[in-house]
């Protein structure tokens, strides 16, 4: 255990951070997410890449904090740590309570003396006033733009006083387009929801001007099939994998996972299909129920960046506007040095940057404990604790 000063007083510093006490901190922080549960970090570590460098800080005021968080050791020698990195989730803090300005400050000073060539955090969005207040000079800051639809109340509340009436009409739409859906926790769906994101990818790649190969090599590198599979194994129910098929042909996935909110991680889809029939506004409100029906508290509905499209998609299910920030503690300026030779790479290819996403466009069998599949027209009412 080290021991660091700031303004505020003396933290102590653990490494890696205990695991009773990290549950503890995790069913106690009001912002808590799945990310932020121990055995997130034991997945990155058994996806073969990573190892747990979790830090847990005995603060001033007597309360306890914890930054899950994982260290990769580069063939080079260097060493780089992040609470997440890129694809990984998001991470930061869990505090006694909920996190406050004075333990970001804490976290900071701590980070900032080690010797380590670039330390990435990625907080929860709706603690991102949080961390902007904290942040000292040197820091880099990178704006981003999350959208969370707040549950409180139930579904019946979310869907009445929530959802505005684009999504309603869209939802009542698809309902009466023929789309079959199920919802996988057993992960027999993905290679589905994969055969989806393939031609997401080459959409995309189409949009942006950017060779197909190149496209689906990217895709493929930072989510390898494998690794959504060991989500799944990891993750049991709590990784809720939903597939809608008309006339027996997939027409679009998302995948959320579940914890003391819900995360919307991952969505795909065939434009040709999904779109007419609405079928991503059908996916996102059965997830919603589901959540609801789960005790989730918020519906994370994830990165929105700088489109309006999907920022408006977004805020027809109720969904608020997040700005925040990714922060990088650098030795060297890295960042500024990758942002460097991707503009050079996009001129060389002709890219152009245009934000990608979802497109806004009856009895279940019961759930056993192992997953289940099948066509979904009610979801199930039973709450699940954390986990």
């Amino acid at each position: 255990m080290s021991l660091r000063i700031t303004d505020s007083g003396a933290v102590a510093v653990r490494t890696p951070a205990p695991r009773d006490v990290w549950r503890e901190l995790y069913d106690s922080d009001p912002h808590a997410l799945r990310y932020h549960a121990p055995a997130w970090v034991d997945l990155l570590s058994a996806f073969g890449r990573y190892e747990d460098a979790s830090r847990l800080y005995s603060l001033p005021d007597g309360r306890l904090a914890v930054l899950p968080m994982v260290r990769r050791r580069l063939l080079s020698g260097v060493v780089r740590e992040a609470s997440f990195p890129p694809a990984w989730g998001m991470g930061g803090l869990l505090a006694s309570g909920g996190v406050r300005a004075s333990d970001v400050a804490a976290v900071f000073a701590d980070l900032a003396s080690r010797r380590v060539a670039r330390t990435s955090l990625r907080p929860n969005p709706m603690t991102g006033p949080v961390w902007e207040a904290a942040r000292p000079p040197g820091v880099v800051a990178v704006p981003r733009l999350a959208h969370v639809l707040d549950l409180e109340g139930g579904f019946d509340h979310v869907w009445n006083k929530r959802f505005l009436g684009q999504a309603r009409t869209a939802v009542r739409k698809a309902e009466r387009s023929g789309l079959t859906v199920r919802c996988d926790t057993s992960g027999r769906l993905l290679p589905v929801f994969y055969e989806l994101f393939d031609r997401s990818l080459d959409r995309w790649a189409a949009t942006q001007h950017e060779p197909r190969a190149l496209a689906r090599w990217r895709g493929h590198r930072r989510d390898p099939l494998r690794k959504l599979q060991m989500m799944a194994e990891w993750l049991g129910e709590d990784c809720r994998v939903w597939i809608a098929w008309l006339d027996g042909r997939p027409a679009a996935g998302i995948l959320v996972i579940q914890g003391p909110s819900a995360n919307y991680t991952r969505g795909a889809m065939d434009k040709e299909l999904a779109g007419p029939t609405r079928a991503n506004y059908l996916l996102h409100r059965l997830a919603v129920e589901d959540a609801c029906a789960a005790g989730c508290r918020y519906y994370h509905m994830g990165e929105t960046g700088p489109s309006p499209a999907l920022a408006q998609f977004k805020t027809r299910f109720g969904a608020r506007p997040h700005p925040y920030a990714e922060y990088h503690i650098e030795a060297l300026p890295l960042i500024a040095l990758d942002r460097a030779l991707r503009r050079s790479v996009k001129r060389v290819i002709g890219f152009k940057d245009v934000p990608t996403g979802p497109s806004p466009e009856r009895s279940a069998p019961a759930r056993s404990r192992h997953g289940s599949l099948g066509k979904l027209v009610r979801t199930p009412s039973a709450r699940r604790s954390r986990r």
